[in-house]
């Protein structure tokens, strides 16, 4: 029945200042989008889709941004420690660093809009 995630979702409440760190912090390109900011996609290089979505009629309901919220997405990176230290000098929050598994290693940041974002590499076979 199911076949793919097609998308993560993650809602923001200043589409302006969320487009900024996607584009500009993590430099992820724009897909499809509405010009009044309601929804922007974006596709990225190796499958896989980050969607944010502005609700107008929202006053802080369940799509509110929130670290607790319990949905996440995780981006796969070729070098967690030179990202990092970039996002740093950008002022990009850490929620958790170090975090290591048997398959790799993981950070975690807040988006503008107070979203988690897993960093993730594999650790080298």
């Amino acid at each position: 029945m199911l076949k793919k995630v097609a998308f993560t979702m993650f809602p923001v409440k200043n589409a302006e200042r969320a487009r900024k760190f996607y584009e500009q912090t993590l430099g992820l390109k724009v897909g499809k989008h509405a010009q009044n900011g309601d929804f922007t996609e974006y596709d990225l290089p190796e499958g896989g889709c980050l969607a944010l979505f502005r609700n107008p009629a929202s006053k802080g309901g369940d799509d509110t941004p929130s670290d607790g919220s319990g949905g996440s997405i995780a981006f796969e990176v070729a070098d967690l420690d030179a990202l990092s230290a970039e996002l740093k000098t950008k002022g990009v929050t850490f929620r958790h660093e170090g975090i290591v598994s048997p398959v790799c290693r993981m950070s975690v940041i807040a988006d503008s809009e107070g979203n988690s974002i897993i960093l993730h590499e594999l650790k080298k076979k």
